[in-house]
């Protein structure tokens, strides 16, 4: 990563008040959360079942009791805190700078960090709510619960998350599709963009200020207008001078 890089990707930060950040496994990292691919990551570990297996809708309905204990023991990361990119992106909303974040995580950590607008593409462990009758609830239900959760009324308590097999929510999807039409620099960071629909967003980019930032190559990187092989929360050292 050259030092001409950073400096540019400073000066369209400081130029632009239509930012919109793209981001997946890789952004949540260094807040101690492995990413599915990577040497600590699910698909790096054997289990009785693929992780895409013990993930999937057909899986949460046919082996409901071993999904949830799955999902408690991979999934979830109550410790976890955000990190200098969570952190960085909120300031520049703050700033009026970033119009939005779009993100494939699911650990609810951009909004702990202070930032308003973020699209979830994947749903969230902090969003939970009854198969029978829609009572929501948050993350201790799951946490705080063994074998399958009820709620009271005795259905099943089912996080608000994306499983394999399952659609994205169109409305999400939709809004993420607007503010990345919209935005003057995307910055897209921590993913691999290998998995769809998703990885299909920056097909709606129009402008010319594509970021890429990533410790390894995706196979997007000639699309770059800007690229910087390094982790996320090197957008901690771009933000402007207040």
């Amino acid at each position: 990563m050259s030092d001409n890089n950073m400096e540019k990707l400073r000066e369209w930060i400081a130029s632009s008040d239509n930012i919109v950040f793209f981001g997946g496994a890789g952004v949540s990292t260094e807040s101690g959360i492995p990413d599915f691919r990577g040497e600590d990551g699910l698909y790096r570990q054997k289990y009785k079942y693929p992780p895409e297996v013990m993930l999937s809708h057909s899986f949460y309905l046919s082996h409901t009791e071993e999904f949830f204990s799955f999902y408690r023991e991979k999934m979830l990361f109550p410790d976890a805190k955000p990190n200098a990119a969570h952190l960085a992106l909120a300031k520049l909303e703050q700033l009026g700078k970033c119009r939005a974040v779009i993100t494939q995580n699911i650990d609810g950590l951009h909004q702990a960090a202070g930032s308003k607008c973020v699209w979830e593409l994947h749903g969230s462990v902090h969003r939970n709510y009854c198969t029978r009758c829609r009572r929501f609830y948050g993350l201790d239900a799951i946490l705080h619960s063994e074998g399958i959760p009820r709620c009271s009324c005795g259905g099943i308590i089912k996080p608000d998350v994306v499983l394999y097999e399952e659609g994205l929510d169109q409305n999400v999807l939709s809004e993420a599709v607007q503010a990345i039409r919209r935005a003057d620099v995307l910055i897209v960071a921590g993913t691999s963009l290998t998995v769809y629909p998703a990885a299909g967003l920056i097909d709606y980019y129009q402008g010319d200020k594509l970021v890429l930032i990533n410790k390894s190559e995706t196979g997007m990187d000639s699309r770059a207008d800007l690229l910087l092989n390094a982790p996320v929360s090197v957008l901690a050292e771009c933000l402007p001078e207040e």
